[in-house]
């Protein structure tokens, strides 16, 4: 079983903090906040991968773990999954190109019903890039970066919290599928996607993203026969933006810091934040509980790790401490992951340790295949002459204290590489700094409108937006600093990447030599043309009633679907005549340039940014 969380801060789980505990009365209150007894015990039972590398933000990475290569060989940017191609049609798409074969058909290959649960953000516009076209037997949970959590909505365009951005098709639709036998397209369950419960103070309210997603891989777990070998993927939304949760979920938090002896929080966000990973951490314990009581735990392997580093950014609220940076960079508090290896799998002289070898997210695709009996070469993507799988076997290393990696090279971004244990980062890197251990705080957001630090990456139409038309201002509200030709660290000596080397005589056949090692890796990035947003991928949802879905060559995909009423049918086609508007160039464009106007303000005053009020309720769903 695979537990990927999202956007999870190196410092938000408990046995990377409780080392620091000791140290000052904020790491203490830190320590208290990050409440995690679930995933502390199943590390300190199983091997915690301690050097486990990541892709700084989310599409990447997801798209690392299902490929196996690593990011730069498969998909470097986090596209809008509305963009489209024509003149490619294996690689013109956000997310993993057409013809590379995803992990789940290699772990079906090897005789394993596979299944799927939460976000997926590895494309979407043709039927190959589903998780079902991947291998999932079936998969219930959305394809973009983020969602609201409670009406499953991607949030207006007054309020684009959701995933960052503003689409082709305006934020209108929901993002909420599922592929099954009989039925492929948006979830039909209208309490599902009815976010008035967002205010109870029940446990588990019926419509919480979290909720739907833990129900229904309890239920994958009742209903399997456990003489047949399960490969199944529990991809949490939590800890991503926008930050919500039960309400009642705040006051379990406040009262389990109070309880440890902490104080009460000093940030709203950081509260929720925390919230949101004790929500987390209490659905990993009904899942392996569950997987016990089926008696299939003995036999499982449990994989559980980040996407990315914590974004540090507001409202993101994550700390990475001590690390430097955070999601967005190729510092270690971006790229750094937590993860670790548990279950009943794992042998008994292999538990309780801390496993120093490199791991990179690519590497599972050939693992997993290693433990299904398969072969991890992908034929299908030779013979579209795409990258190679990358990923490297890793676990008989783990479970011996060994170093799969040791010698190899990791190319973490086109802008960082890894040969440990040296690390060389060139180019502007946002959010260069370093988190206290009590991070976001009262005092972090008094000046934030002044002083950052602001989301990098919002995109209208796919078009990043900036802060200033000033590009020193612009990166000062990024918290930008600039490696230029390399910054140069020994991660051995330290892992927290306070000293840059690149200037010290004696490395300088050192720098030399990794600047080249970088060059020579970036000659083979691949980075084909993704193309521009289609209204086509809107026009498809009005079709579907309304969900983001395959929108290129899916005549045939959609299924389940009850047919359209006629007042139904004159709606669509007003909605689809409003969304073609956006298909000319000339009024995207204008539409761009009015954005970039009055996107400052947008952001600054949006309801999700942080303040000192972190006793009340939190808002509702986005709208």
């Amino acid at each position: 079983m695979v537990l990927l969380a999202d956007d999870y801060g190196w410092a938000n789980i408990g046995f990377h903090r409780k080392p620091l505990a000791n140290t000052s009365a904020d790491a203490a209150q830190g320590a208290y906040e990050a409440h995690t007894p679930t995933l502390d015990a199943l590390a300190g039972e199983g091997i915690q991968l301690d050097r486990h590398y990541s892709y700084k933000i989310c599409s990447p990475a997801r798209s690392s773990f299902q490929s196996g290569r690593l990011a730069v060989h498969v998909n470097v940017g986090n596209t809008g999954v509305t963009a489209w191609n024509q003149d490619d049609p294996v690689s013109g798409y956000a997310g993993i190109p057409r013809n590379m074969t995803g992990l789940a058909h290699k772990m079906k290959q090897g005789g394993y019903h596979t299944s799927m649960v939460g976000k997926w953000d590895a494309g979407m516009a043709t039927t190959a890039h589903t998780p079902q076209g991947r291998g999932y037997d079936s998969w219930y949970g959305y394809y973009q970066h983020a969602n609201d959590y409670w009406n499953k909505g991607m949030g207006s365009v007054k309020n684009p919290q959701a995933t960052g951005e503003i689409d082709i098709c305006l934020n209108k639709f929901t993002d909420f599928s599922e592929e099954t036998d009989t039925h492929r397209g948006g979830v039909l369950d209208s309490d599902a996607l009815d976010g008035s419960c967002w205010d109870s103070m029940a446990e588990d309210p019926p419509c919480y993203a979290e909720q739907l997603f833990k129900n229904r891989t309890l239920e994958i777990i009742r209903q399997h026969d456990p003489a047949e070998p399960l490969f199944h993927m529990h991809a949490f939304h939590a800890l991503h933006t926008p930050l919500q949760v039960p309400q009642s979920y705040l006051k379990k938090i406040d009262a389990a810091v109070e309880a440890a002896g902490g104080k009460p929080f000093t940030s709203r966000n950081r509260r929720t934040y925390a919230a949101m990973v004790m929500y987390m951490d209490h659905t990993v314990g009904e899942l392996v509980k569950a997987l016990q009581h089926k008696g299939m735990w003995e036999s499982t392997l449990l994989l559980f790790l980040a996407d990315n580093g914590g974004p540090i950014y507001e409202p993101g609220s994550a700390n990475n401490h001590p690390l430097k940076g955070g999601k967005y960079n190729d510092f270690e508090g971006g790229v750094r992951v937590n993860a670790f290896l548990s279950g009943g799998f794992i042998p008994e002289a292999a538990r309780g340790s801390v496993h120093q070898g490199v791991v990179s997210v690519a590497d599972w695709y050939s693992t997993f295949s290693y433990l299904a009996g398969v072969d991890a070469e992908d034929r299908q993507a030779a013979a579209a002459s795409l990258p190679p799988v990358d990923g490297v076997q890793q676990i008989e290393d783990i479970l011996t204290g060994g170093d799969a990696r040791k010698g190899i090279a990791l190319h973490l971004s086109e802008y960082a590489v890894l040969e440990w244990p040296w690390k060389l980062i060139i180019g502007p890197q946002p959010y260069s700094r370093w988190t206290g251990p009590l991070y976001p705080n009262c005092s972090t957001w008094t000046n934030y409108k002044d002083i950052g630090p602001f989301f990098a990456d919002f995109k209208v139409f796919d078009v990043k937006m900036n802060y200033s038309e000033d590009p020193h201002k612009n990166a000062a509200l990024l918290w930008e600093d600039d490696c230029g030709d390399g910054c140069l660290y020994n991660l051995k000596t330290d892992p927290t990447e306070h000293q840059n080397l690149a200037l010290q005589a004696d490395l300088q056949p050192k720098l030399k030599k990794m600047q080249q090692l970088l060059a020579a890796l970036n000659s083979k990035l691949f980075s084909p043309t993704r193309g521009e947003p289609q209204t086509v991928a809107c026009t498809t949802a009005v079709d579907q009633g309304g969900y983001y879905g395959p929108f290129v060559d899916a005549e045939e995909y959609y299924k389940g679907i009850p047919a359209p009423t006629t007042a139904q049918k004159i709606k669509r086609v007003a909605e689809k005549a409003g969304l073609e508007v956006f298909s000319s160039d000339k009024v995207r464009s204008a539409t761009i340039k009015a954005f970039q106007k009055i996107f400052p303000r947008l952001f600054t005053q949006s309801a999700d940014l942080d303040n000192c009020n972190a006793t009340g309720p939190l808002p509702g769903p986005t709208a």
